[in-house]
């Protein structure tokens, strides 16, 4: 709901009882969701890696999910700091996407990342808010 400022606040919260929270948008109305959920991996796991800023990410996140990574992070973070090993790029690489779309207004996939050493995936809902994807939920498995 649009703000008119002939409008006083009480009118506004009487017909939207929660002005600030997200607009619900159909998956119909929004593109295609895999580019950004390369690109979104690949930013967890740069992330979790310490060549990236959380906050770079925070557009694209709903604020749990946001707050999850930041502290998965700083952990990631002092455990290399704790074994002294500097941060550095990853050599893992997106593999796949697979997607499944329980909703209208969500999609839930999982991004296989393919290493060196073994292969892992992650899982990440994505919903349809204010007219954008936006990651509610990763689990790096």
């Amino acid at each position: 709901m649009a703000w008119h400022p002939a409008v006083s606040s009480a009118q506004r919260y009487a017909r939207d009882p929660d002005p600030g929270a997200a607009e619900r948008t159909s998956a119909d109305e929004l593109p295609d969701p895999e580019p950004l959920l390369r690109n979104l991996a690949q930013g967890v796991l740069e992330v979790l890696a310490g060549v990236r800023d959380v906050n770079q990410l925070a557009r694209w996140m709903t604020e749990d999910a946001f707050r999850s990574l930041a502290t998965r992070g700083a952990l990631a973070a002092r455990a290399r700091s704790a074994r002294g090993i500097a941060a550095s790029r990853p050599v893992q690489s997106i593999r796949s996407v697979h997607l499944g779309a329980p909703v209208d207004d969500a999609v839930e996939a999982v991004v296989v990342i393919g290493g060196p050493a073994r292969t892992r995936a992650m899982a990440i809902r994505l919903e349809g808010l204010d007219h954008r994807w936006r990651a509610s939920s990763l689990a790096l498995l």
